[in-house]
């Protein structure tokens, strides 16, 4: 079975990639780190994604510059679910434009979950994904290994990774989060107002819909004393009314300090 994390397509450039050239094995490399086998059943895996020096690539939502990525999983019945959970990724301004993604090598934490908790697994799957440097390129790359059920000992570098992420809600002692919704020709106008410490001048923010016909421009941050406001437009390239959930909407805070990952609003 093929299970899609992340199903964020680019494009007919995107999905036309093949797999990574013999010359691009110098740029980036994908491998398996197998992890360990945690109490509650489910198993800590990771990629563990090389790039070359002055390569860069890109985050989970890469913004209107970067090319997001694609992560597959293949396996049999053995996997039940799987999850990458992205570490804290940076903004970059080129051109006028703006992505969000990495500048440096990283290990993208991947959380399984097997049908059976003493089950081995044999995961396998490719990873697409955008690759910069002069210029950009997508790249497919491979990647394969077993999963052993009975591997308690924790892995330091996918523990780090997992340290990484963005800071909860709760941990970042946010209060509310009220959002304002206004319709406009095309699309809809979405304010967000934050209730939340800083986490470090200058703050910058990512917004994220469950839907992928709905393009979300890159967004406005500023600050008031303990109020963050986030706004953009959102425009629907689907087939019937624009259909919004306050509870689906995501937010993320990108500071000097720390980064913040906010779920649903109020409104």
């Amino acid at each position: 079975m093929i299970k899609r994390l992340n199903a964020l397509l680019l494009s007919a450039l995107m999905l036309a990639a093949p797999a990574v050239a013999e010359p691009l094995r110098s740029v980036v490399s994908v491998e398996l780190l197998p992890g360990w086998r945690k109490a509650d059943g489910t198993h800590q895996a990771g990629l563990a994604i090389t790039l070359a020096e002055g390569w860069k690539t890109y985050w989970r939502a890469p913004g209107d510059g970067g090319i997001p990525p694609v992560l597959m999983i293949e396996s049999d019945e053995s996997v039940k679910m799987a999850q990458a959970l992205w570490p804290t990724p940076v903004i970059f301004h080129t051109g006028g434009m703006r992505s969000v993604g990495y500048d440096r090598s990283l290990i993208v934490p991947l959380l399984v979950t097997p049908n059976g908790a003493s089950t081995d697994i044999d995961l396998q799957g490719q990873i697409q994904m955008g690759v910069c440097h002069d210029i950009c390129m997508p790249v497919e790359v491979g990647f394969s290994g077993q999963l052993a059920a009975f591997d308690r000992r924790p892995d330091a570098r996918i523990a780090a990774a997992l340290a990484d992420r963005p800071l909860s809600a709760r941990e970042a002692r946010v209060g509310a989060v009220d959002c304002t919704l206004r319709p406009e020709k095309d699309g809809v106008h979405l304010t967000a107002r934050i209730e939340m410490p800083t986490a470090g001048s200058p703050e910058e923010s990512v917004v994220e819909v469950p839907d992928q016909e709905i393009w979300v421009m890159d967004p406005t941050t500023t600050r008031h004393g303990g109020i963050l406001t986030i706004e953009t437009r959102m425009e629907y390239f689907g087939e019937g009314p624009l259909m919004l959930e306050r509870s689906a909407l995501r937010f993320t805070v990108l500071g000097a300090a720390r980064a913040v990952d906010i779920r649903g609003c109020a409104g």
